[in-house]
């Protein structure tokens, strides 16, 4: 796509869920014989990738497969995750698994598949360097946008006439954090792993920072992986607080939920984040948890301690040693700091939204003048910004699924609606 002019109707910034779902709906639309839409899309990773350091052996998927990118939208999209196993001919085979928890790695692979079926152009390996509005609505194409990239082949540019912004999240990391070799966040796990070559049968030592199902998982992975190692988990609580996947709590994610969140007032908004945290952030699935426990348990009745807890305890600071990372540990029941030395440190202390910063960076707007609204159109000063709609950073007015697979299907069909319904892009579409 370098040096490339063209014009398409919707840029996605972003190859994740959130656009694919996008591209799904943009699809069947089109498919469905409506005046087309063309979809572009940007991806600075090499090649389709969803979180690859937690592809964990047998990790499964904390929500149903129902909520994948378009049942909730369609139930007879042919984009769902059950055409996707009539596809890869495990149809059968998934439904005597008898289960609504499919390992990450296949739904991984579920999501690749959508990828690569969607007829949307998705370029691999491109980063978006800068995104630009142009004056007034006469161009002779109707763009709105110029999107700059870098990709493979060198800098190039598209014009757009909506651009859609799904950057996803990035790494939140402790500010005793200096990232390096032996020590990192779980979000590149395995990459670090391997990079490390770690001889299994040695006594490594491991610690594990963070009180969520990342943090869990990567305890399990380690203790399974390295028969000889010594785990140590090191969280806020006084132990691995248990999820609250209950029916109740889950209509916090419901669709219809995001109109009631909206439209609440700030402290009600607050409260139920509040109250409703333990559906997603620092809480691990219990049967995981009940996993973990019969292990420690069971080293207790033999003696041979491979799996311990440090509850209540915080990481006050950590840097390279010989041996791998030195780490001063404060317990903050007893008062009582130490210094440890271990192969290395697993930061699983979740992500950040980046937003839209990166689009509006160099725009002069400061901050606090930016909100989305509930159609997810960025706005700037209470005014949409024709033609500029975000996905995913929208959890502070759109509630808790906002980050999620959750919602990811509905969202598409109300920002494909308003992609639909602005008036100089249907004209344009409706003339081509």
């Amino acid at each position: 796509m370098a040096q490339q002019q063209a014009i398409a109707d919707v840029v996605g910034i972003g190859a994740g869920p959130s656009n694919l779902g996008l591209a799904a709906a943009v699809h069947e639309r089109n498919k469905a014989g409506y005046p087309s839409l063309s979809m572009a899309v940007l991806e600075r990773k090499p090649a389709f990738a969803w979180h690859p350091g937690m592809l964990l052996d047998g990790a499964t998927m904390q929500i149903a497969f129902l909520k994948d990118l378009v049942t909730l939208r369609n139930p007879r999209s042919p984009f769902s995750f059950l055409s996707y196993l009539e596809a890869r001919g495990r149809l059968v085979d998934f439904i005597n698994h008898q289960t609504f928890f499919p390992t990450r790695v296949e739904f991984t692979d579920y999501l690749g598949w959508v990828a690569e079926s969607v007829d949307a152009s998705i370029s691999y390996g491109t980063t978006v360097t800068a995104v630009e509005r142009l004056d007034g609505s006469g161009t002779p194409d109707g763009a709105r946008w110029l999107v700059r990239f870098s990709g493979p082949d060198g800098d190039g540019e598209l014009r757009a006439r909506s651009v859609v912004v799904a950057t996803g999240l990035r790494e939140r990391l402790p500010e005793w954090a200096a990232t390096g070799p032996r020590l990192f966040h779980n979000h590149r796990l395995l990459e670090h792993l391997a990079a490390a070559d770690l001889d299994p049968a040695a006594p490594h030592r491991f610690l594990v920072v963070g009180g969520g199902q990342s943090a869990a998982e990567v305890a399990q992975h380690l203790h399974r992986s390295y028969p000889e190692a010594v785990v140590e988990c090191a969280f806020n609580s006084y132990g691995f607080q248990p999820a609250d996947d209950s029916p109740y709590a889950n209509k916090v994610f419901d669709p219809a939920a995001v109109d009631d969140f909206f439209d609440a007032e700030d402290d009600v908004r607050a409260e139920l984040m509040a109250r409703h945290a333990t559906t997603n952030y620092g809480c691990v699935d219990l049967e995981l948890i009940n996993e973990l426990y019969a292990v420690e348990y069971q080293e207790k009745v033999t003696g041979n301690r491979r799996l311990l807890m440090r509850p209540v305890t915080e990481v006050r600071a950590a840097a390279p040693s010989n041996t791998g990372v030195r780490v001063e540990l404060h317990d903050r029941m007893s008062e009582r700091t130490t210094t440890a030395e271990y192969t290395a440190v697993v930061c699983a202390t979740g992500f950040r939204s980046i937003g839209v910063s990166d689009v509006v960076s160099d725009w002069g707007v400061a901050p606090e003048r930016i909100r989305v609204g509930r159609d997810y159109r960025l706005t700037i000063d209470g005014e949409p910004v024709p033609g500029l709609y975000v996905q995913g950073a929208t959890e502070a007015t759109h509630g808790l699924g906002s980050t999620l697979l959750s919602n990811v299907a509905v969202r598409a069909g109300e920002i494909l609606d308003g992609l639909v319904a602005d008036t100089s892009l249907t004209t344009i579409a409706k003339g081509a």
